[in-house]
């Protein structure tokens, strides 16, 4: 049985500041409402209570999912506490949704009620950006001690591995964090040829922390190093006058176009024509733009940031650049390898193969699993394994003999099996617990070793000769 079948009729709060109808939705509300609809046809009961942007009903019900709006931007937070003091007993489960002020569940719901707080980035430095000191301070501390104090040992979600570093360096979070990465749409290949002409493409949300200016002022040496160079902005935000007007001051006016926002179908189609995509965000829980190019086989030359670096595979799915001081360079040198069609084949090959590695049924499944582990254990941490708060995992590969049931691990553990051969993503386990783990499933071990960020991300491939 999966964790997902498990779960089946449970009823599970769900808290996030906006939902995707919000006019404002981005990453992070995609990533909920793309769990909560499967999580609903799977029979999970989900409430999903939000903000009510002026014009938006009270009550809704999006792909199954009963949406409940209360309160603004601010004004949620104490209304959702209201709703949980209230109400929170009749569900098994919340998921807090953290952007930036967590809504504080387990002030308001019963002990017994497991809450797993997701965290898509930690906001201490990007306060500043959005902020004055004053309301930026207030922040970082609800965010950080408060949250801290709040929470204890609480089980977490992080969707990337650096922002789990994140919540440990800069939060000083103390409970296990599971890693949950976003999903992805299955891989397309391109309706048509790329533009003959070099072609940047950026998908982002025009804020302070984006950080676009960055990309803007590196142009003027592109543009003298790559003739015929288009570069095509897709999104809308406060900083888009900004951005146009230092646009024009670069004089970029030829060279860079401001499309606003698009549809799917358009963005995704310019998208498809793209040589290269850019990320010069200054932190990301992860980096969705760049999945989202690199489905259609467009890499990606970023700024190195949280979250970022975790999807984008230096040299393999796009590059890496240190500082906004070798931006320029990097973008000349990127579009120069990518003019050969060999190279640019090859690249997009891997990014499709990259993108294919994640998938929103997988994201709803493991959550499901953290979420059941926290239901199962009322809330209270159990010790079976010794190193159960720290971030350690370990990877396994096995055999399993004939007479032997197919082994199945804590809900958190991802199990899989072909065949004979199987392996799987052990939390909380060191390369001693995890022998032990293997001995009482009574298989064979073929190899164990501590799990990389990429088996955090992708999980632990099956031996290829299982496949065969």
């Amino acid at each position: 049985m999966t964790a997902l079948e498990a779960l089946r009729g449970r009823s599970v709060l769900l808290l996030n500041w906006r939902d995707v109808h919000h006019p404002r939705a981005g990453g992070a509300e995609l990533y909920a409402h793309q769990v909560a609809r499967r999580w609903v046809e799977a029979g999970v009961k989900v409430t999903w209570l939000t903000a009510r942007p002026p014009g938006s009903p009270s009550r809704d019900v999006i792909d199954g999912v009963q949406v409940l709006r209360r309160g603004g931007e601010f004004s949620l937070y104490p209304a959702a506490a209201g709703s949980m003091l209230r109400f929170g007993s009749l569900f098994d489960a919340v998921l807090d949704c953290q952007n930036g002020i967590p809504f504080f569940a387990p002030a308001f719901v019963p002990r017994s009620t497991a809450v797993v707080q997701v965290v898509h980035h930690v906001h201490q430095e990007q306060f500043g950006a959005h902020f004055g000191k004053p309301v930026a301070a207030v922040g970082r501390v609800l965010e950080g001690p408060i949250s801290r104090r709040v929470y204890g040992d609480r089980a977490m979600v992080a969707v990337s591995p650096s922002t789990r570093r994140e919540m440990r360096s800069a939060l000083g979070v103390r409970g296990p964090v599971f890693v949950v990465p976003n999903g992805n749409e299955a891989p397309a290949h391109r309706a048509g040829p790329r533009d003959p002409e070099p072609t940047v493409v950026l998908v982002s949300r025009l804020v302070a922390h984006k950080r676009v200016d960055r990309l803007l002022r590196a142009l003027p040496e592109v543009v003298a190093a790559v003739p015929n160079l288009r570069v095509e902005v897709i999104g809308d935000g406060k900083q888009r006058r900004a951005l146009e007007l230092l646009a024009g001051e670069l004089g970029l006016r030829g060279v860079v176009r401001f499309r606003g926002r698009l549809s799917d179908e358009r963005r995704n189609e310019l998208m498809q024509r793209a040589w290269l995509t850019t990320s010069t965000s200054q932190g990301e829980g992860w980096g969705c733009t760049v999945l989202e190019a690199a489905r259609f086989g467009v890499p990606c030359l970023a700024l190195s940031a949280s979250g970022i670096d975790d999807s984008v595979r230096h040299g393999h799915t796009g590059w890496l650049v240190p500082d906004a001081d070798g931006l320029a360079a990097a973008l000349v040198r990127a579009l120069t390898d990518l003019a050969d069609d060999g190279t640019a084949a090859e690249v997009s090959d891997n990014c499709r193969d990259w993108a294919s590695a994640f998938t929103w049924d997988r994201s709803a499944e493991l959550l499901a699993g953290v979420v059941l582990g926290e239901i199962e254990r009322g809330g209270r941490r159990a010790g079976e394994r010794r190193s159960a708060r720290a971030d350690m995992a370990t990877a396994v590969r096995f055999r399993v003999p004939l007479d032997v049931a197919p082994p199945r691990g804590r809900w958190t553990d991802q199990v899989r099996i072909v065949g004979d051969l199987g392996s799987a993503l052990l939390h909380g386990c060191d390369e001693l617990d995890a022998e032990a783990v293997l001995a009482r499933w009574n298989v064979e071990p073929v190899s164990i070793e501590l799990a990389t960020e990429e088996h955090l991300l992708t999980g632990v491939a099956v031996p290829a000769t299982a496949r065969t």
